[in-house]
């Protein structure tokens, strides 16, 4: 749907609505009308999110709907449609878990913008020293020279906490991007999710959801530098005067570890800790639809389960596309979204509004303002002709 604005007006333009809109409001036959009828009850949505707030599986099968698949043993799930937003099937949508490295791609979508790719930057030791023991790294060296573009696909593919800790550093601190991660998470309407670490690191408190991991997913596939990096197979990563292969860690991206590539898929994040277990945002474009789906923490089936849980959803969420009616959505309700800054209210007006050049509009409502102002004139002298008949016909009965 395109969204149609007038153009700036001009001065004419100007002048003429506000001589239409003064004729309509101070002719009397405005005076007169009879009130409006009110207004008719708003429509009840299609889904309600009370739905995706209750325990459990929430679908809403349709006729010819395929049955969700049962050998889905996560503790949260959800399956939604990248497009439109719609939320087609989920699981404790809004059960708030550990993410482990999913976290990752809030962290994406709150610090992408902020840095340029083509900065090179040293590493000081002072930048590695919080990183966790046992995590996950790409082999970021101090004193070395690296370029912020090269950092993101250490963060991507290798889920390197090293790399955050750098970039997260180059963004002004630790607790600087954590703060600008939760604000982009309210601002996303992300309600489950309250970061501590910014790489996804086990730590008290630091939990998210299936709903909010499929908000942050359908943002970054909204971002093309983000797509991209998430969908990045293999890279070089830099390493003084050589550099050395990376390999994407999600399996349904790459193909690797027993696992077969899903045909279609975007990337997104993938995610393990022994506190969260495995967590993965898994998208996938099929016949011109894009779908999203997040699962967190399979309690059967191994390291696997995670990728062939996400498999499934796919499958299933393809499959029952237009079969079953949505049971929410990962789209904020218009109250509670923040106002865009200029600069996105900028791009977004790029996409969706047009300018209309036409004066009919004007035209139009000066034209019904002078006939009901003709019309009031008209009623006003009908009115005074009949008063004055009276007047003189009860002149005539008194002499």
């Amino acid at each position: 749907m395109v969204i149609r604005y007038l153009s700036r007006p001009s001065s004419v333009r100007t002048a003429a609505l506000a001589l239409g809109a003064l004729v309509l409001l101070s002719s009397p036959a405005a005076a007169t009308e009879a009130p409006a009828e009110p207004a008719p009850p708003r429509p009840v949505p299609v889904y309600s999110s009370a739905l995706l707030d209750r325990p459990g599986t929430q679908v809403r099968p349709g006729p010819g709907a395929p049955a969700v698949p049962g050998t889905v043993s996560a503790l949260a799930w959800v399956v939604a449609d990248a497009h439109t937003g719609e939320v087609l099937g989920a699981r404790n949508a809004h059960r708030k878990l550990p993410p482990a490295s999913t976290l990752k791609s809030l962290f994406a979508l709150a610090t992408l913008p902020r840095l340029d790719a083509d900065t090179r930057h040293v590493v000081s030791q002072h930048e590695l020293d919080e990183v966790g023991e046992g995590s996950s790294m790409v082999g970021v060296a101090e004193g070395r020279a690296y370029r912020v573009a090269d950092l993101w696909r250490g963060v991507f593919l290798s889920s390197g906490n090293d790399a955050v800790h750098v970039l997260a550093g180059l963004n002004g601190g630790l607790e600087k991007t954590v703060q600008e991660m939760r604000a982009k998470a309210r601002e996303l309407g992300a309600r489950d999710t309250h970061v501590v670490s910014p790489d996804g690191y086990d730590a008290a408190g630091q939990v998210s959801s299936a709903y909010d991991l499929a908000v942050f997913g359908r943002a970054g596939l909204a971002d093309p530098e983000f797509a991209r990096y998430c969908s990045t197979r293999v890279a070089q990563f830099p390493a003084g005067g050589w550099s050395y292969p990376i390999q994407n860690t999600n399996r349904l991206l790459t193909g690797a570890d027993g696992v077969a590539a899903y045909p279609g898929l975007l990337g997104v994040k993938n995610g393990y800790t022994s506190h969260a277990g495995s967590t993965l945002i898994s998208a996938a474009q099929r016949g011109g639809r894009t779908l999203v789906v997040t699962v967190m923490n399979p309690q059967a089936g191994g390291g696997r389960a995670v990728y062939e849980e996400a498999r499934s959803l796919l499958d299933w969420g393809f499959a029952a596309a237009g079969k079953v009616r949505p049971v929410g959505s990962l789209v904020p309700p218009a109250e509670s979204r923040p106002a865009p800054s200029p600069a996105h209210a900028g791009g977004q007006a790029a996409l969706a509004v047009q300018p209309d050049d036409s004066e009919w509009p004007a035209v139009l409502l000066v034209g019904a303002g002078i006939a009901v102002l003709l019309a009031g004139c008209v009623m006003a002298v009908r009115r005074r002709r009949a008063t004055v008949a009276r007047r003189r016909d009860a002149r005539r009965v008194t002499e």
